[in-house]
């Protein structure tokens, strides 16, 4: 579980003004269930979706998340990550591959987080904003993510990263406009 639970350079929980708010959700909380609903709830609510908002800049370290209260559903996962594992929580990095077109190509990845809850292991949860029609809750044990699997070449891919993968990190490095990433949204392609 160390992984998981590990500073990095885009998971960096040991920037001063993360460790504040962390420390300040713990006071907050009265058990582990409900720091990390507090920690959700702020990232989902707090931060705003770059693309929702049309914000600059495009943020990737959580620091920058933080400091500059927007993100892609990637960063968001990266401060969500940071504030979770600087209070002692395992929490990882998952994707979905998602249509952009609404069931066909092109695709790209979708970010959340899974965070290893004692009571019932590792839950997933998506603070990337919610919108109409988008309704990401925190439910344990049942999931309530942003977005559902419904095309036939979409994926819940099954990996918890510990660390955000290089096409997302490439795509919110690479670009310095949230229009910039919202052209060139990171995918992969599947293995049969």
């Amino acid at each position: 579980m160390q992984r998981y639970l590990s500073s990095s350079e885009y998971i960096d929980f040991e920037a001063p003004e993360v460790q504040a708010l962390a420390r300040h959700l713990a006071t907050e909380a009265a058990s582990e269930t409900e720091l990390v609903r507090l920690a959700f709830e702020f990232v989902r609510d707090e931060i705003r979706h770059s693309v929702d908002f049309k914000l600059n800049p495009v943020t990737c370290k959580a620091s920058d998340v933080l400091r500059h209260k927007t993100g892609y559903c990637y960063a968001k996962s990266h401060l969500l990550a940071a504030l979770l594992r600087a209070n002692g929580i395992p929490t990882g990095l998952c994707y979905q591959r998602l249509s952009i077109a609404g069931g066909d190509a092109p695709y790209c990845l979708h970010g959340l987080n899974a965070v290893y809850l004692k009571e019932w292991g590792w839950y997933r949860v998506d603070a990337r904003g919610n919108k109409p029609g988008v309704n990401a809750q925190f439910q344990p044990p049942r999931e309530a993510l942003a977005f559902p699997i419904v095309a036939p070449a979409e994926r819940d891919l099954p990996e918890i990263w510990a660390e955000p993968l290089p096409v997302v990190v490439d795509a919110l490095s690479r670009y310095d406009t949230y229009e910039q990433v919202l052209a060139n949204l990171p995918d992969i392609e599947l293995i049969a």
